[in-house]
């Protein structure tokens, strides 16, 4: 019993945060492996000051595309031996070919390592689908040579309500047809559709160059387009807490 107890408070629990536009994730990593996650929408320093009552976090990395909360860093900075904040300066496990690699959204860059990290030596295209749509290449040789950004399901069904004077608010359904017979209808068939095409079109126009290309989609909507692709793809909604833990490790090891 005393080697068992031994082994549990040597046990490298790795804190992942990930606090995105609309919500935050926090994922639990032991060996590499995410072992919990959660999804919060209001996210200060009590969340996390419950979750180190529960895990014995050793180690832990903060990515967050809205302003930073100083609160929050100093206490992960305090309660950890090895933090992370993830910006500009942090090293990577890639190449980046980014001409503005400050400008580079974190998200972005976690899901381009994470793919690396779960598929090395590979041509791959990365599709997020969340608030969003982004897409980012990375080449075999690890070199990330960049990506698009365009509106994701939600705020195209929020724009044309919001930009038009008559177009109601709608949501995505699980059937969508080609043609819509109804006004609600035809904006969920011309957003939903749209997007399937503009996906698969991404993903033959760089096929066409890299035969070999490998396709991650993840995100809030992956699953709800996955199905809806026409081509071959890996879905995996935890590939940013992934590829920020893989980060995170790269750091370590070279401290």
């Amino acid at each position: 019993m005393l080697f068992f107890a031994e082994n549990i408070r040597n046990k490298e629990v790795n804190l992942i945060i990930e606090q995105g536009n609309t919500s935050s994730k926090v994922a639990v990593c032991e060996e590499g492996r995410i072992t919990a996650s959660f999804v919060y929408k209001r996210f200060d320093v009590s969340v996390i000051a419950a979750l180190f009552e529960k895990y014995a976090f050793t180690k832990g990395i903060l990515s967050t595309v809205i302003d930073t909360d100083e609160e929050l860093v100093s206490y992960l900075r305090k309660r950890l031996r090895h933090f992370i904040y993830l910006d500009e300066r942090v090293a990577l496990p890639v190449k980046i070919g980014y001409e503005t690699p400050e400008t580079l959204g974190k998200d972005r860059l976690a899901a381009v390592v994470g793919a690396t990290y779960l598929r090395p030596g590979r041509n791959i295209l990365i599709i997020d689908a969340g608030t969003a749509i982004t897409y980012e290449l990375v080449e075999a040789s690890g070199l990330y040579k960049g990506g698009n950004i365009s509106p994701g399901m939600t705020t195209r069904f929020r724009a044309l309500h919001q930009f038009t004077s008559r177009l109601p608010l709608v949501m995505e359904t699980e059937e969508i047809p080609l043609i819509g017979t109804s006004t609600g209808m035809a904006i969920r068939a011309g957003v939903v559709n749209g997007i399937v095409y503009e996906m698969d079109g991404y993903i033959d126009t760089l096929k066409a160059k890299y035969p070999d290309l490998l396709v991650f989609l993840t995100g809030g909507h992956s699953f709800y387009f996955e199905r809806r692709l026409k081509n071959s793809i890996f879905a995996d909604i935890n590939l940013v807490l992934i590829g920020l833990n893989r980060i995170l490790e790269y750091n370590v090891e070279d401290e």
